[in-house]
C-alpha cells in the first residue's frame, strides 16, 4: 500500500480565511481529498476534521502542516500531538515554515533526532517568553500601583445628600441600612464610604 500525504489546516474562528495554507498544502503535492481543515480554536484537541485525519494516518505517511502552532495552543499540547503522530502513528511530519522540523529525511535517527530538539528547544524558549511576558506584566501593574494608578471599576460617585446623610448616621439618628436606603446603595457600599470618609 503507498503512502499517502495529508495536509492539515485550522484558522482559530469561522471567519478567518485559510487560503494561504491551502494554497501552501497544494504547492507541496497533498491532494485536495487529503487536506483535512477545522475553524475552531486550539485551546482543546475536540475539532472533528483533525480527529479524522489521526484515525486516518497509518505508519509510513506524510502530514504536513504550515505552521508548527497548527497543531495546538501550547507547546505541552504540541509536543504530545508530536509523540503521538511520529512514536505511536510512526508517521513523518513536515513543517513548512520551519524545514528543519522535517522528520522525513531519509526517516533516519538522525532526522528525527533533530526534528525532536528542535521542537523541544522551541518549547523551552515559548514557555520562558510566557513566563516572561507574565513577570512583566506583574511589575508593570506593582509599579503603576505605586504611581497611584487606579485598578477595576472606578469608585462610584457620592450621591449629592451623602453629607446630609452620613452626618444623620454619625449623630446616630438613623442606622446604616436607612443611609443606605436613602442614598440607594447597600448598607455595606455605605460603610465602606463612612469608612472612607472618617479616614480622610
Amino acid at each position: 500500500m503507498s503512502e499517502n500525504i495529508f495536509g492539515y489546516v485550522r484558522v482559530s474562528s469561522k471567519d478567518q480565511n485559510t487560503d494561504r495554507q491551502q494554497i501552501a498544502m497544494r504547492e507541496f503535492g497533498v491532494a485536495e481529498k487529503n487536506i483535512f481543515t477545522d475553524k475552531q480554536s486550539g485551546k482543546d484537541f475536540d475539532r472533528p476534521a483533525y480527529r479524522r485525519l489521526v484515525r486516518k494516518i497509518r505508519p509510513g505517511d506524510t502530514l504536513v502542516i504550515k505552521s508548527i502552532d497548527r497543531l495546538g495552543r501550547n507547546y505541552e499540547e504540541i509536543l504530545e500531538q508530536w509523540r503521538l503522530l511520529t512514536k505511536e502513528k510512526r508517521a513523518a511530519i513536515v513543517v513548512l515554515d520551519m524545514p528543519l522540523l522535517d522528520t522525513r529525511k531519509g526517516r533516519d535517527l538522525t532526522g528525527t533526532l533533530i526534528a525532536d530538539i528542535v521542537l523541544q528547544l522551541l518549547s523551552y524558549v515559548a514557555q520562558t517568553e510566557r513566563e516572561l511576558i507574565r513577570q512583566r506584566q506583574a511589575e508593570g501593574i506593582a509599579a503603576a500601583k505605586a504611581r497611584g494608578v487606579q485598578f477595576g471599576r472606578p469608585p462610584k460617585q457620592l450621591p449629592d445628600n451623602y453629607g446630609d446623610v452620613l452626618r444623620e448616621w454619625e449623630a446616630g439618628r438613623i442606622s446604616a441600612r436607612s443611609a443606605g436606603a436613602s442614598l440607594g446603595v447597600s448598607h455595606k457600599t455605605f460603610l465602606r464610604w463612612a469608612g472612607t470618609s472618617l479616614r480622610a
